[in-house]
């Protein structure tokens, strides 16, 4: 929504803050209304703009953070009967939306006509001097982020835009067309959009493009599709410089969890649908490097693939499977499906076993992410070190054909060392390893995760659970506090790697979303390993 000159600031604390210097300063008509004048003036932190008149200053003043400028432009008008130039800034700050109460991005532009000189080409030359300006300062509003330098992808930066139509409720498309695009030429990134066909249609795309074409490869879909580009890229024979593409994700889907967590990470309240995109695209734009861990998996075949977002197994598996059928109907596919699968629930035999990670001792629910949870530290005694095998130096590091070598994991039919850790329980209802913040868009399943952390947050349901309490977790993870609820059959560990061996016949393994090998898997953390635009 654009907002018009004349609104008041709906952030008034920003209004006070006229001490910066004043880089820029001009007196100039509106696009949108041709008899005023605004007076506009350009700080290192702000955009202020402000009608010419005897009313107060206060309601007659918008001041825009250069924090939330995406990009600008500088033109000539289409008009030869009047002369001018024209400069444009694109902005997307937080505002609260006019239905409730929540806080999301909104599109805000400002454009202003330039006609102070006699001659129409220092008209341009003055409105090329506030565009540039502008980009330059918000540029500089972007680099540092809690004190930490990111680096940043060079701009402009070409990118590859793969959409994937079918997913989610099939929408990717249309939500293309009607936010994505002009947020893009807003902020002026070129992009080639490649819709894909079938299944692995971009896992092969990337496997053999030439990546020195593009800046960012941006995935415009569910998790999936960032599944098939990310072992694309680790399957080539220049892995190592490949998989250094940085990565963009923005929500298409049904489920959305990476573009969730990047959400979350930047710090914003949380947002679904249309708002929880235009955040991604926001933040997209600003194009801001990360590094991201991934984590290789082992399967029975001996086939390793890349995952990096979640491994299930249980009751969390069989949701993402069998809900599916509920894809109509979009993010709500997961409570229906959770709802179902509460009416019958199941128990997996299996053995469970994990490296703890070396920054903390393994905690139960309640705690934090290093501490024991008070309320059931008498179950602590019920997990036990493997006595399989003698003490032994570290694993050997193994390598597969392509991708990084692996060292703290032996062979799937070899003994694990002593130092892993081994569940006594063998009954499950779930066993759940993130290395994101959100499972959905709207599940904060692990809220201690960050994108670099190098730890698998290792989450398991014992057998024994209530339909309830099962229930009531998973209501929780809504806001992140089912660590907090002291249920004693919900376990959390943080974990450098695990091995998890099923019995049970029947079952299905998920990475990512996607189904995978069933059987015996084990996983390790690569840390930092990917590059992702994020914040």
């Amino acid at each position: 929504m654009d907002q018009k000159e004349a609104d008041p600031d709906p952030y008034p604390s920003h209004l006070n803050n006229d001490s910066s210097h004043v880089a820029l300063y001009g007196e100039f008509t509106s696009l949108t209304y041709r008899k005023c004048r605004f007076a506009v003036s350009l700080t290192e932190k702000e955009l202020s703009i402000q009608r010419v008149t005897s009313a107060p200053i206060w309601r007659n003043k918008v001041v825009l953070s250069l924090r939330d400028c995406v990009g600008t432009r500088a033109y000539r008008g289409e008009d030869s009967a009047e002369p001018g130039a024209y400069f444009a800034a694109y902005f997307y700050p937080l505002k609260k939306c006019w239905l409730n109460s929540s806080v999301s991005r909104q599109r805000v532009e400002q454009c202003f006509r330039v006609a102070t000189h006699q001659d129409p080409r220092a008209d341009l030359e003055e409105a090329e001097e506030w565009a540039r300006l502008i980009q330059e300062r918000s540029a500089g509003q972007q680099h540092l982020r809690d004190g930490v330098l990111f680096s940043q992808v060079r701009r402009p930066f070409r990118v590859m835009l793969l959409v994937n139509p079918q997913s989610g409720t099939g929408q990717a498309l249309a939500l293309y067309n009607s936010h994505i695009q002009r947020l893009l030429n807003d902020a002026g990134v070129p992009h080639t959009l490649v819709i894909t066909e079938r299944q692995n249609h971009a896992r092969e795309l990337v496997r053999e493009a030439d990546l020195s074409e593009w800046d960012a490869l941006v995935i415009m879909s569910g998790d999936g599709l960032l599944f098939e580009v990310i072992n694309g890229l680790l399957e080539r024979s220049d892995w190592e410089e490949a998989v250094l593409t940085p990565l963009g994700i923005l929500p298409g889907g049904s489920g959305n969890a990476l573009a969730a967590s990047v959400h979350h990470y930047s710090g914003a309240s949380p947002v679904t649908g249309v708002e929880l995109l235009i955040s991604c695209g926001f933040l997209l734009c600003q194009g801001l490097v990360s590094r991201m861990d991934l984590v290789s998996i082992h399967l029975p075949s001996g086939a390793r693939i890349f995952s990096f977002l979640s491994l299930a197994w249980g009751f969390v598996a069989d949701v993402d499977v069998e809900s599916e059928k509920y894809r109509h109907v979009g993010a709500a596919r997961f409570t229906v499906g959770t709802l179902v699968r509460l009416a019958s629930l199941r128990v997996y035999k299996g053995k469970l076993a994990y490296l703890p990670a070396a920054s903390g001792s393994p905690c139960l629910s309640g705690g934090t992410n290093t501490f024991h949870n008070s309320c059931h530290s008498n179950n602590s005694h019920k997990e036990r070190r493997t006595e399989v095998a003698p003490p032994q130096p570290p694993t050997k590091a193994t390598k597969a054909s392509n991708g990084p070598p692996v060292s703290l994991l032996p062979p799937l039919d070899q003994p694990l060392p002593s130092n892993w850790v081994v569940v006594q329980e063998e009954d499950f209802v779930l066993m759940l390893a993130m290395y994101q913040s959100h499972l959905a868009e709207d599940l904060l399943a692990s809220p201690h995760s960050t994108l670099d952390d190098g730890v698998i947050h290792l989450f398991y349901v014992r057998a024994g659970v209530s339909r309830a309490a099962l229930l009531k977790i998973f209501l929780s993870m809504e806001k992140g506090t089912h660590l907090g609820s002291c249920s004693q059959h919900l376990v959390y560990a943080r974990v450098q790697a695990f091995r998890l061996e099923p019995y049970s016949p029947n079952g299905v393994i998920t990475v990512d979303g996607e189904v995978v090998e069933y059987g015996p898997v084990q996983a390790e953390v690569h840390r930092g390993l990917a590059r992702l635009i994020s914040c």
